[in-house]
């Protein structure tokens, strides 16, 4: 679920902009960086960072890892060793590390700076660090049939491309449609280390069902354009592989559903809405307010969990609300942006340059936070009222749910699905809500996104053993 972040830590929101950063800057080797080849790591606040430095023939690679997050290989674009000065420069996050070499530590003592701000960071050599864990992530030889595979959107005038997996052999087979939550991601659903969909495609398929899952539009293999798509128009690309995976003799096409995560289980509701076709639906994490609603509420579970008080939260709410008007007005994009930079400039007139950095609204961050709020998922996701397609679904419905979920809280979401059920005349719906789970299905302490990439579990096997032991007794059922 995408939420208008309030960087408290510069950082965070840098790093993930720039997961597709692969390629490691190499130059000429300095002799003296033959005395820090190897890992070292130390922390920016609570978020560890390590420097991967390793000699080559004629060259030097240095990376920079942030394994909280889940982000590796970020390039090092130069660094310099001179006596006992160490300089790292990280030009795609605009960061650089200074600091002193002391052999005796051995130990780096440096300032990390990003955003026009400074923070201590003392690294020491790390051998032990070998990167994230994810221990549930398949691996191949699969035991059973795995194939890439595109499909048309003709609507759009679009291909997706995804992953078609099946059971080795038998009858016809259900099959499940994976949708993914917000933001541009790929058929895994890839976060912060994590490929959900993947450990969720294998087990489904391991147990009779098969599983499509697909690049976002405009992602991965996908064409299309992301940046000016909404939630609607992804609903018509879940229909795309519905209507895809019906031509496939290998499949029943009366036992087709869609499971969707987040965003993605919203998108499930508008498909089956439309289409009666649609055999059950899944939603994990799943709003059953607006998107206008669901923004306020993640943002004050949120805020109240960071240990805000209840006057910060009560101004950032009405600011809020300022803003999201303007975001859905009908003025023109030129307008709205005059507005919301009118609307930010009164805000934190009375802040000092370091408060605004500090607490995430830098000129450089509002322009982003602007940027964001005008453009068309957001305009159309603050709009959308998910209430009215749900009192139109009438096939069988898992709602799961885990009861730490910080973005999409259950206490506040599930009432308002069931009601909308209800008033459509459809009782064939199941609750569950997981104790101990975040949004992402993981075992976790206090549901903080903070959690998600330090958490090995990339997804519940209870969460698991629940999905597919509902989707194989409704795809049972005559």
């Amino acid at each position: 679920m995408k939420n208008v972040k309030s960087a408290l830590f510069i950082i965070g929101s840098l790093i993930l902009s720039i997961l597709s950063a692969s390629e490691a800057f190499s130059q000429q080797k300095n002799p003296g960086i033959l005395q820090l080849s190897g890992k070292w790591s130390g922390k920016v606040q609570t978020l560890e960072v390590v420097f991967c430095i390793t000699p080559q023939e004629d060259s030097v690679v240095v990376t920079l890892d942030s394994p909280d997050q889940g982000v590796m290989g970020i390039p090092v674009n130069g660094y310099t060793f001179q006596n006992d000065s160490v300089i790292f420069d990280v030009e795609s996050i605009g960061g650089k590390f200074t600091g002193k070499f002391n052999p005796a530590g051995p130990v780096i003592e440096g300032m990390w700076y990003q955003g026009g701000i400074g923070y201590p960071l003392n690294l020491t050599p790390n051998d032990q660090y070998t990167g994230l864990l994810r221990p549930q992530e398949p691996k191949p030889p699969y035991p059973y049939i795995v194939e890439d595979v595109t499909f048309p959107n003709k609507s759009a005038g679009i291909t997706l491309a995804g992953t078609l997996t099946l059971p080795d052999g038998g009858d016809p087979f259900a099959a499940a449609i994976m949708v993914t939550g917000s933001g541009a991601q790929n058929r895994d659903e890839e976060l912060l280390g994590h490929k959900p969909f993947l450990v969720i495609a294998d087990y489904l398929t391991l147990q009779g069902t098969a599983v499509l899952r697909y690049d976002d539009r405009g992602f991965g293999k996908s064409t299309g354009d992301m940046l000016n798509s909404t939630t609607g128009d992804f609903a018509t690309d879940a229909y795309a592989a519905f209507e895809f995976l019906k031509q496939d003799t290998r499949i029943n096409p009366a036992k087709i559903g869609i499971i969707g995560h987040s965003e993605g289980a919203m998108i499930a509701s508008m498909v089956a809405a439309e289409h009666p076709d649609i055999a059950f639906i899944v939603m994990m994490a799943g709003s059953g307010l607006s998107g206008e609603e669901i923004l306020f509420v993640q943002s004050g579970v949120l805020l109240r969990a960071s240990g805000e008080s209840e006057k910060n939260i009560k101004k950032v709410e009405d600011f809020n609300r300022k803003v999201y008007k303007i975001a859905i007005s009908d003025a023109d994009r030129e307008q709205a942006k005059k507005k919301l930079r009118k609307a930010f400039a009164g805000f934190t007139k009375d802040m000092t340059e370091m408060e605004k950095n500090r607490m995430g609204f830098s000129d450089y961050v509002i322009e982003a936070t602007i940027r964001d709020l005008l453009n068309p998922w957001m305009r159309y996701f603050l709009r959308l009222d998910i209430k009215p397609y749900l009192s139109r679904v009438k096939c069988p419905v898992l709602i799961l749910n885990g009861d730490k979920d910080l973005q999409v809280p259950p206490k506040e979401n599930i009432p308002p699905i069931e009601d909308a059920l209800r008033k459509g005349g459809n009782t064939d719906y199941k609750v569950v809500i997981l104790p101990e789970l975040n949004h992402l299905f993981q075992s976790c302490e206090s549901g903080s996104p903070a959690e998600y990439a330090r958490i090995q579990e990339t997804f519940s096997p209870k969460a698991l053993e629940v999905i597919s032991e509902w989707v194989n007794h409704k795809v049972s059922q005559d």
